[in-house]
């Protein structure tokens, strides 16, 4: 058993999700990492005594049947997984009267801290959704004097939460307005907005748990002024993790400030994926024997042992993903599951949605 990644969790819950059983007979058993396999497994043992008390026949045969399975199954393994294991087993034939008793042992990939033991309907499948949830999200603002937006990247997605508008007059003063009075109720009324603009990321990011940090963006004299005046909430001051310059403040300007901060969101998967394609179409325009895109040829070079990294759309055919992973697996190779969130998502999958960077020529 290997470690899932989020890609293949994903799939494998799709399937566990469209199991129902007769009667609360699917067993769902989660351990959580650091927990000792043997004591779980004594215990399920035990279980298999109070089962002996169903009153129906059958839920009892199934019942005894999977618990049976699981306790052989926990038997096979030294001690529990890493990051814990996730074990779900029960008889989910569609026809009445016969047996299709199925086993799925996970180590998800990320930490189970959940421990349980429950026979039902249905899987009990919650604790690791929660693993599929982006566990992280980054505010955004892009800003000049004249307008603001603010956005959240969440995962791969960019968000728009908020556009504003300051009402500042343009630098061309109405007739017989003093320069100074002039600059004075362009001052003031620049403060207002400021005020406005951190009264409203204070509503949007202030209880928001998942938030990583804030990239704050825009000219060079407007955010730092916003900034280093500290308009902000000190919770909210405390999580800007990079200031960018960049010229709009628009819905295409939070595009603009994630492309410039590469190195401070290196970790987030847009820019993991985004630099996983750019190395594709690169290979594919300079090298393009070491970059396939067409099925039948990444199968010949999977074949040959020759693929060093798999890319697959998400959006690409399950069973065909499922048969080229295992593939791949099968000779090491790394593989990436990318969106079709991103523009070079989205033209990944348009040109076949299979993609190969070789290890050497075929």
């Amino acid at each position: 058993m290997t470690q899932l990644t989020k890609a293949e969790l994903e799939e494998i819950l799709e399937e566990l999700g469209k199991h129902r059983g007769r009667a609360t007979e699917l067993i769902t058993v989660y351990i959580p990492s650091g927990q000792n396999i043997y004591t779980v497994s004594d215990q399920l043992e035990a279980e298999k005594s109070t089962a002996k008390n169903i009153k129906s026949t059958s839920t009892r045969k199934n019942v005894i049947n999977a618990l049976e399975k699981i306790t052989r199954y926990l038997k096979t393994m030294k001690k529990t997984p890493e990051n814990g294991l996730a074990v779900f087993c029960g008889n989910v034939s569609k026809v009445e009267g016969q047996e299709d008793l199925k086993l799925w042992g996970i180590e998800p990939p990320m930490p189970l801290k959940v421990r349980m033991y429950r026979c039902d309907k249905e899987f009990v499948l919650e604790p690791l959704r929660e693993q599929l949830e982006v566990s992280e999200v980054f505010g955004l603002l892009v800003m000049d004097r004249k307008e603001a937006t603010i956005g959240m990247l969440e995962g791969k997605r960019i968000e728009v939460l908020q556009h504003m508008t300051s009402g500042i007059p343009s630098k061309v003063r109405a007739g017989g307005q003093s320069s100074q009075r002039f600059h004075r109720i362009t001052e003031g009324l620049t403060k207002e907005f400021y005020k406005r603009i951190a009264d409203e990321m204070k509503k949007v990011f202030f209880d928001m748990p998942k938030l990583k940090g804030i990239l704050v963006g825009g000219p060079i004299p407007t955010k730092d002024e916003f900034l280093d005046n500290k308009y902000l909430a000190t919770k909210l001051q405390e999580k800007v993790i990079g200031r960018v310059d960049i010229g709009d403040a628009d819905e295409s300007g939070l595009k603009e400030i994630v492309a410039k901060s590469h190195d401070i969101l290196e970790n987030q998967e847009i820019i993991h994926e985004k630099k996983v394609l750019e190395k594709f179409f690169e290979t594919l325009g300079e090298k393009p024997d070491f970059a396939l895109y067409k099925e039948e040829d990444v199968r010949k070079a999977l074949e040959y042992g020759a693929v060093d990294v798999l890319i697959l759309s998400k959006d690409l055919d399950k069973k065909l993903s499922k048969e080229l992973k295992k593939m791949a697996e099968s000779i090491s190779s790394e593989v990436e599951v990318v969106s079709t969130e991103t523009e070079e998502g989205k033209q990944f999958n348009n040109l076949s949605g299979i993609g190969a960077l070789l290890r050497f020529k075929v």
